[in-house]
């Protein structure tokens, strides 16, 4: 029986691409699925044997790790270079698209907060 191994749902492209490639280096017999026409679907990797299953989830978990560890570096040396993206930077760059998220956020808490205290909860 297959084994679902790693949603492929909201996972960047070169993130699935390296989990592929890393069970076929490993010889891990492995299939995949993707989200279908309509997207509704389950994307994901799935383990064709379940006796693989260990390792090739101790892979991932280690893969994933070092990806972490890789990407939390590069934010830093952005942040200390001053590049990376702030609340400031993003109004400044893009400040109608700022100010119409920040407008939608006001008019959802308001209409939440609203419907509570019109039914009395």
């Amino acid at each position: 029986m297959a084994l679902l191994l790693f949603s492929l749902r909201h996972v960047p492209n070169d993130e699935a691409d390296d989990i592929r490639d890393l069970l076929v280096e490993n010889q891990l017999n492995f299939y995949e699925t993707s989200a279908g026409n309509w997207g509704i679907s389950m994307p994901a990797i799935w383990l064709s044997d379940d006796q693989q299953y260990t390792k090739a989830r101790s892979l991932i978990d280690e893969y994933q790790e070092q990806r972490r560890i890789t990407l939390h570096e590069e934010y830093q040396q952005l942040k200390q270079s001053g590049q990376a993206n702030t609340f400031y930077k993003n109004l400044w760059r893009n400040p109608a698209q700022t100010i119409v998220f920040i407008a939608a956020m006001i008019v959802v808490i308001y209409l939440s907060i609203k419907m509570v205290l019109e039914f009395g909860l």
